[in-house]
């Protein structure tokens, strides 16, 4: 002899017991949650479209530039001291890099005479690294190709995809900075 089925629970949207129907709390969290889970795949697809620009980028601007000898982090050290010339420790705490990878990167670049070491006027122990007129000549190179190569790129682009990406920057820029500062950006 089989038992009886059990009888299901109701499902009356109204009825908070029901699973259909969701308490105020149960409905709040659920919100919050599929909130959270939207952020999360709108970070996800915005990770994946920097990942894929930054690779296609780089591969692209050596393709049209030779930079075999001039690596990417390089490059970056050679943009940051365009402002004003460091030393190695300042360096590496606005590269966010260890101090022995910077002087690495600093040594290879002295050897290329894009940089050179300068006594500090305020510590005569320490020396300051700052750009020559060489790696300035280096960086402008690079920057021009760079652009020629990115304004090539979004001349592709139709008008109303060219206008969404220049839309996009500001709100790019503001989240660059707040990842740079180690904040998360708030709500505008």
């Amino acid at each position: 002899m089989s038992a009886a089925p059990r009888p299901l629970p109701p499902t009356d949207p109204a009825d908070p017991a029901s699973p259909a129907g969701l308490g105020p709390e149960s409905a709040e969290e659920l919100g919050s949650a599929l909130e959270e889970a939207r952020a999360i795949e709108r970070a996800q697809q915005l990770t994946d479209v920097v990942t894929r620009l930054r690779r296609a980028l780089r591969s692209s601007i050596r393709t049209d530039y030779p930079w075999e000898s001039l690596p990417m982090a390089q490059v970056e050290l050679l943009q940051t001291l365009a402002a004003a010339p460091l030393r190695v420790g300042e360096l590496a705490a606005r590269q966010k890099l260890a101090p022995n990878t910077v002087s690495g990167l600093v040594g290879k670049l002295l050897d290329a005479g894009f940089v050179d070491r300068q006594a500090d006027p305020g510590d005569r122990r320490t020396a300051r690294i700052a750009l020559t007129q060489a790696g300035h000549q280096q960086l402008a190179d690079w920057q021009r190709a760079h652009e020629r190569r990115i304004a090539t790129a979004l001349a592709t682009l139709s008008p109303a995809e060219h206008d969404a990406v220049m839309a996009a920057l500001s709100g790019l820029d503001h989240l660059a900075r707040a990842l740079a500062g180690g904040t998360p950006p708030t709500e505008a």
